[in-house]
């Protein structure tokens, strides 16, 4: 049941279409990648937990197929799950196309990175994308 929940997190997601883009400005490095992606989330406020999501670029910018979830941690029912994971996978594909420098788009081709998203813990004061 988790599963197909989660699959039809990912499916709506992967349909959503959003107008944000990243910064005009190539990419230097996936620390930049990182800073971007994190720019395109906007979890609500309530959310705790951490979802880790598994994807490639194509040296345009693009995604070689949807974000997938390969870790999931977050607090509530399959439905707050279902809602963290696909918000994390629009904050992806949000920020689509990426602006890669010569430099980095030469390396990223068809790499596959993953990358966790946690929403805020007691004390914290933004949520964190890092790259890994």
């Amino acid at each position: 049941m988790k599963t197909q929940a989660i699959a039809a997190a990912i499916f709506f997601a992967t349909a959503a279409i959003s107008t944000n883009k990243a910064s005009a400005e190539p990419l230097q490095t996936m620390d930049d990648v990182g800073q971007a992606i994190a720019a395109c989330w906007k979890p609500a406020s309530d959310w705790k937990g951490t979802v880790t999501l598994s994807f490639s670029f194509k040296r345009d910018g693009t995604l070689i197929g949807p974000p997938k979830p390969t870790n999931i941690a977050v607090d509530g029912d399959d439905k707050a799950r279902q809602k963290f994971v696909g918000s994390a996978i629009e904050a992806i594909q949000a920020c689509m196309p990426l602006s890669f420098s010569t430099d980095l788009a030469a390396g990223i081709g068809g790499q596959v990175f993953t990358m966790p998203f946690t929403a805020p813990i007691s004390g914290q004061d933004q949520p964190t994308v890092d790259t890994q």
